[in-house]
C-alpha cells in the first residue's frame, strides 16, 4: 500500500495533467452549541489591524483615529432610529415633572418655557444630523467637542454625559418601582427594583438589536398612551367629564401665571430635563444598518413631531384641565403627581388612571433601557480618545461595550436604597450630579458645529462636500448656544434665590452641582495637560482641523452625483409621495 493510501484520512491523491499531487483536506465543520455560541460572544472583538497607529499622530489625532474606526455593529435600521428619535425618551419629565412645571409657572409659563427650549432643541438637532451624518463615528458628540473645540471641553463634556446616563439608570429604577404603588401594592418595593434591574440588563444583553427593538415597542406604546390622552382631554376641556365644561376657566381663576418671571425661568431648566435624551438618536449613527446621511436626518425629522405632538400640543391641554394651584401636583414625585393622571381622575374616569400608569411605567423602564446604552457607548467614545481608562474600549463579539455595560449595572444596584430611609436624600444627590447635564451636552453639539463650519471656511472646503446641511445653519446653532448659555446663568439666580424661600447653601447646591463638577473637569484637564504635558491649548486650531478622519461619504463628486439622482428621483414622483418625503 502507498504511503498516500495508507494516510487517507489525512490526505488524497489528485490526478492534474497526469501528475500526481498530495494535497491537504478541507477540514471538518466544527459544530459549536449554542451556549458554546453565546460564551464566545463575550470574547473580544478581532482588532481592525487595516491600519497602525503612527507614532507621530499627537493626543488629539490619535483619538480621531480611533473613534472613526469602531468594533461596535450596525444593526439599528431606520424605523427603529425614527421611533427613538419621535419618543424614546419620553418619560417622567413630561409626563410626571410637567406637573411641578405647571404649579412653577402656571398654564402660560409652562407653555412659554417649553416652546424656547423646543425652539433651540430644534437648532440643536439639525447640528447633530449634519454632523453624525458626516461623521458616524463612536460617540458622536462627546468626540465632535474634542475634535472640533477642544480636547478639555470634549472631557468635561463626555463625562458629564457618561455620568447623566450612569445615575439615570438607579433614578428609573426607583421612580418605576413607585409607581407600582399606585395600585397600592403590599409587595416591597425592593421587589419591583429587582424585577426591574434584571429585566432592563437582560434586554441589553442582546446588544444592540435589543435596545433598538425595546425601544421601538416602548415608543409605540406612549405614542398611543399621549395621542389617546389627548383625544380625552378635548372631550373633557368640552364638558365631558364629572367637572362639566371647563374651557378657559383655570386661565382665569387661579390665573395664568403662577410666580412670575422667576415662575417661567424654572420651567426652562424643567423643560429641558424633560427634552434630556433626544440627542441620544445621533449615537446611534455609529451602529446604523443604513447610510446615515440617509437615515439620521429622516429620523431627526420626527424630533419635530415630537415636540408638536408629545410636548406643545398636550401641555396645552394639560394647562387647560388642571388648575396650577391643584395640591396634588406637589404631593409626590411619582404617577400621583402626574397632571395626566390628576385630569383623568377629576374627569371621573375610574379605570384609566390605572392604564396611563402602565404607559408612565413602561416609559420610565425604557428611559432606564436607554441609560444603558447611552453610558456604554459614551464611556466607550472617552475611553478610545484617552479620555477614559482604556478598559472600557473592551467590545465583544456581538459589539456590546462589556465594561461600560458592566460598570452601569454596578451602580444600577444604587437603585436597592429604595429600602433605606435615606432613599431620599441619596437620590436628591444623585439628581444634583447631573441636573444640568443637558445644558452641556446640547452645547457641545452646538459649539461643535460652529466650528466644524468654520474650519470648512478657512480651510477652503465647499459645503457641497455634506451629505446633509442644517436646515438652521450656523446661525441656528449660535442661537442655541446663546440660549443655552442664558440659562445656565438664569438657573445660577434661581438657585441661589429659590422660589418663595430664602438663600440655602444646600438648595443651591442641589440646583447647581452639576455646572461645578463640569467647571471642575474642565479646568483639571486643562492644568494637566498644560502642566504635566506641555501643552497649553485653549482652542482647537481651525487651520490644522481634521474634518475628513471619520467621514462616511470620501469620494465628494460620487456623493453629489448621488444627490442629484436622488433629487431628480423625488421630482418625478406623485406630489403626495413629495409631501411625504418632506414631511416624513
Amino acid at each position: 500500500m502507498s504511503k498516500a493510501s495508507s494516510n487517507d484520512n489525512l490526505s488524497y491523491i489528485s490526478q492534474d495533467f497526469g501528475t500526481t499531487r498530495l494535497s491537504s483536506p478541507e477540514p471538518a465543520a466544527v459544530h459549536v452549541s449554542k451556549w458554546q455560541h453565546f460564551v464566545d460572544s463575550f470574547k473580544p472583538a478581532e482588532a481592525d489591524h487595516s491600519s497602525s497607529e503612527n507614532e507621530s499622530l499627537d493626543s488629539l489625532e490619535k483619538a480621531v483615529q480611533k473613534t472613526a474606526k469602531s468594533n461596535l455593529k450596525s444593526s439599528i435600521n431606520p424605523v427603529s432610529q425614527a421611533f427613538i428619535a419621535l419618543g424614546g425618551c419620553v418619560g417622567s419629565g413630561l409626563l410626571v415633572v410637567s406637573g411641578q412645571a405647571l404649579n412653577a409657572g402656571g398654564p402660560a409659563g409652562i407653555l412659554i418655557g417649553w416652546a424656547i427650549v423646543s425652539s433651540f432643541l430644534y437648532c440643536v438637532m439639525q447640528a447633530l444630523a449634519e454632523l453624525s451624518s458626516t461623521f458616524p463615528v463612536s460617540g458622536a458628540f462627546a468626540v465632535y467637542a474634542t475634535r472640533f473645540v477642544d480636547p478639555s471641553f470634549g472631557f468635561a463634556a463626555g463625562w458629564n454625559y457618561a455620568m447623566f446616563w450612569v445615575v439615570v439608570l438607579p433614578l428609573e429604577l426607583v421612580a418605576a418601582s413607585l409607581a407600582i404603588e399606585f395600585w397600592n401594592s403590599s409587595i416591597n418595593t425592593v421587589v419591583w427594583v429587582a424585577i426591574f434591574y434584571v429585566l432592563i440588563l437582560g434586554l441589553n444583553l442582546f446588544g444592540t438589536a435589543g435596545f433598538a427593538m425595546t425601544e421601538l415597542v416602548a415608543s409605540i406604546l406612549k405614542l398611543i398612551g399621549v395621542v389617546g390622552f389627548d383625544i380625552l382631554a378635548i372631550v373633557l376641556i368640552c364638558g365631558g367629564g364629572d367637572a362639566g365644561y371647563i374651557g378657559a376657566k383655570y386661565w382665569h381663576n387661579p390665573g395664568a401665571f403662577s410666580h412670575g418671571f422667576k415662575g417661567v425661568i424654572s420651567v426652562l431648566v424643567t423643560a429641558t430635563y424633560s427634552l434630556a435624551g433626544t440627542e441620544l438618536v445621533a449615537l446611534t449613527a455609529a451602529e446604523s444598518s443604513t447610510n446615515p446621511r440617509i437615515a439620521l436626518p429622516s429620523a431627526i425629522k420626527m424630533v419635530f413631531y415630537r415636540i408638536i405632538i408629545f410636548y406643545m400640543f398636550t401641555l396645552t391641554l394639560i394647562a387647560f384641565l388642571v388648575p396650577y394651584n391643584d395640591d396634588r401636583l406637589t404631593a409626590s414625585s411619582t404617577a400621583f403627581a402626574s397632571p395626566f393622571v390628576i385630569a383623568i381622575q377629576t374627569g371621573g374616569i375610574t379605570a384609566l388612571p390605572s392604564i396611563f400608569n402602565v404607559v408612565v411605567i413602561i416609559s420610565l423602564l425604557s428611559i432606564g433601557n436607554s441609560a444603558v446604552y447611552g453610558f456604554s457607548r459614551t464611556i466607550l467614545s472617552l475611553a478610545e480618545q484617552g479620555l477614559a481608562p482604556s478598559i472600557f474600549t473592551y467590545v465583544d463579539r456581538n459589539g456590546r461595550p462589556l465594561v461600560g455595560f458592566l460598570t452601569s449595572a454596578i451602580v444600577g444596584l444604587m437603585a436597592f436604597v429604595a429600602a433605606s430611609p435615606k432613599q431620599g436624600e441619596v437620590f436628591a444627590w444623585l439628581v444634583a450630579l447631573s441636573a444640568l447635564s443637558t445644558l452641556f451636552t446640547w452645547a457641545s453639539c452646538t459649539l461643535g458645529h460652529v466650528r466644524f463650519r468654520a474650519a470648512m471656511k478657512r480651510q477652503g472646503r465647499p459645503l457641497s462636500e455634506l451629505p446633509y446641511l442644517s436646515k438652521t445653519g450656523v446661525w441656528g446653532s449660535v442661537y442655541a448656544t446663546v440660549c443655552l448659555t442664558v440659562i445656565l446663568c438664569l438657573q445660577f439666580w434661581v438657585s441661589l434665590f429659590p422660589l418663595g424661600a430664602d438663600p440655602d447653601p444646600v438648595v443651591f447646591f442641589k440646583n447647581y452641582l452639576g455646572a461645578v463638577i463640569v467647571g471642575v473637569f474642565y479646568i483639571g484637564h486643562k492644568l494637566y495637560y498644560g502642566i504635566c504635558k506641555k501643552k497649553w491649548r485653549f482652542v482647537v486650531p481651525l487651520d490644522t482641523m481634521d474634518i475628513d478622519t471619520g467621514r462616511k461619504e470620501t469620494d465628494f463628486d460620487k456623493l453629489q452625483q448621488e444627490l442629484l439622482e436622488e433629487r431628480a428621483a423625488l421630482r418625478a414622483k406623485p406630489w403626495y409621495k413629495r409631501v411625504y418625503h418632506f414631511l416624513f
